[in-house]
């Protein structure tokens, strides 16, 4: 086993940019994105361990030649001329562990962290994992800081992952929120309501009654999901008329 510093990148939205550029101006659009990630490697010191479309997984010898490279690779990327008047945003991963040199590559579940940071992150966006944070935090360059965006739950790892935003001159501050799993300030799954029960006053007190008139606000408003009644009693919450009746109700 050897530690190293991971750095995953990869183009957002690359299916849909291919579909409006087709083939060959794609395929322009991707060597010069290989260009530049190559040439902040080759800068700090970073090697390309491998290249699968238009993701690109490297190493390096210390997260702080990491940081410094993804700056500038990010602000290469940003003020490239990308063929079709594109602009092209790339999202990048870093983290710090250990992984085995075998005859197929690098190994480990460290391999697998490096790539689930960078998967929740948006292009544009530098995501570090704690362990890559804590040992940069005193390299960080002047003009650069680390923001703090919480612990987040990532896919098919048992452990979830402190994760931090890097921050830097000539590189996108805000973002939405990461895509982790679980993440409450994301949209939900749910299906939009198509219709509501205004209006049908019998089929809500039948509704009503049958999960029970005797149930306080909180069981209402708590309620679930599951079954027909379930799904009733989600729709009957959303109803402005069925929300003033139980309040009128519980007194």
């Amino acid at each position: 086993m050897e530690t190293f510093t991971f750095l995953f990148t990869d183009i957002e939205g690359s299916t849909v940019l291919l579909r409006r550029l087709r083939e060959s101006l794609y395929a322009q659009v991707l060597a010069d994105y290989r260009s530049l990630i190559r040439s902040g490697l080759t800068a700090h010191g970073g090697r390309e361990v491998d290249t699968q479309g238009d993701g690109l997984f490297a190493v390096f010898p210390s997260p702080s030649a990491c940081l410094a490279g993804a700056i500038d690779m990010q602000e290469a990327l940003e003020t490239h001329a990308w063929p079709g008047g594109e602009h092209v945003r790339v999202r990048m991963g870093i983290h710090t562990g250990e992984a085995s040199q075998t005859a197929t590559g690098l190994i480990g579940l460290d391999v697998h962290r490096a790539a689930r940071v960078a998967a929740v992150g948006y292009g544009g966006q530098v995501l570090l994992s704690e362990a890559a944070a804590t040992l940069v935090r005193d390299w960080i360059p002047p003009e650069a800081a680390l923001k703090d965006l919480g612990v987040h739950r990532l896919k098919d790892l048992g452990r979830p992952e402190h994760i931090f935003q890097l921050q830097a001159a000539g590189l996108q501050a805000e973002f939405p929120p990461l895509r982790s799993l679980g993440n409450p300030a994301l949209p939900n799954n749910l299906p939009a309501q198509l219709s509501t029960f205004i209006g049908r006053a019998r089929e809500r007190s039948e509704v009503r009654a049958h999960l029970g008139a005797e149930q306080s606000e909180r069981d209402y408003a708590r309620g679930t999901a599951l079954g027909s009644d379930g799904i009733a009693d989600v729709a009957l919450r959303k109803d402005p008329q069925y929300s003033a009746s139980v309040r009128h109700e519980a007194g």
